[in-house]
């Protein structure tokens, strides 16, 4: 008789991955927030050794060498063909376009304000997440939003007199490219592994950054202190990869416009580092501004989104 068989015959089970618990989440994009917190200094360490265009050729380099390695090392596969747009796309924002932008602001900026006009990418990527994926956070959630983003407009321009300089165009700029960046790596994160994701966007990238490393480390002279080291080995390890690694794997537990928001409190960790590692004086504005959108976390996480 083939009852008796059947009856213990197993059937294929479908075994999924099951999303990260909300608090588990929350707390990865907040070590990724940390991480990104310590780029400004960071940056502005290198910048003591390298010239800008080499600065960020060669923590690409750096990067992809680190997240390659761990692609070889557990045997990633390659991403489908139809992901490769959006990890283009990461590659271009958060790989090239951010790191080059604001190291190119940061010549002539200071960490603090940098950080406090930065403070626009909550922002930024939470309407490039409604246009693009079309998430629909309630009221509540904007209307903090938008007055976090207020509190860095009026900083900014209180800061510069009334006009914009070149250094705050670099860094809006930068704004836009991160955010198309985050957005793209919080939809693909969903789907695959978030550490891949900028693992592969890097690796993506190598064919460009050796090469300009070389151009650039042949044309600007370099001066190797402890600081430079330091700075160039954190943008690359701890800035570029792995924090980008939490950051993602946050995104996709608790959704992009939620992880976004909470970047509301860099600016503020920023601060505290430009003090603590280059010797800063802040004016009564920055802090001051910092703290206004630190507010607004707690009500842009407590509404629906």
């Amino acid at each position: 008789m083939k009852t008796q068989s059947s009856a213990i015959a197993a059937a294929p089970i479908a075994v999924s991955t099951p999303p990260a618990p909300r608090s588990a989440g929350t707390l990865q994009a907040a070590l990724g927030v940390v991480a990104f917190s310590l780029t400004f200094p960071a940056t502005a360490w290198g910048l003591e050794g390298f010239g800008p265009w080499s600065l960020v050729a060669v923590r690409s380099v750096l990067a992809a060498l680190i997240a390659g390695g761990c692609l070889l090392a557990v045997g990633a596969p390659v991403p489908a063909r139809r992901h490769w747009a959006g990890l283009a796309v990461v590659a271009a924002g958060v790989v090239v376009g951010f790191p080059m932008l604001t190291t190119l602001a940061l010549q002539t900026s200071t960490t603090a304000h940098a950080a406090v006009v930065v403070g626009l990418l909550p922002l930024t990527t939470a309407l490039l997440s409604a246009l693009r994926m079309g998430t629909r956070p309630s009221r509540t959630f904007w209307l903090a939003a938008l007055a976090g983003a207020g509190a860095v407009v009026a900083f900014t321009v209180q800061q510069s007199g009334g006009a914009l300089s070149t250094a705050d165009l670099y860094l809006f700029g930068a704004l836009l490219v991160c955010a198309a960046g985050y957005t793209e790596g919080g939809r693909l994160a969903r789907v695959m592994p978030g550490w891949q994701v900028i693992g592969w966007a890097l690796v993506l990238c190598l064919p460009l950054s050796v090469p300009a490393a070389a151009v650039a480390l042949a044309y600007e002279p370099v001066a190797l202190t402890g600081h430079s080291v330091a700075g160039l080995l954190w943008v690359a390890a701890g800035s570029q990869f792995l924090g980008l690694v939490v950051w993602y794997r946050g995104m996709a537990a608790i959704g992009i416009p939620k992880a976004s928001q909470l970047q509301l409190a860099q600016p503020l960790l920023t601060l505290v580092w430009s003090v603590l590692l280059l010797g800063e004086h802040l004016t009564p504005a920055a802090p001051l501004t910092a703290a206004a959108v630190l507010v607004c976390i707690a009500v842009t996480q407590r509404a629906r989104g």
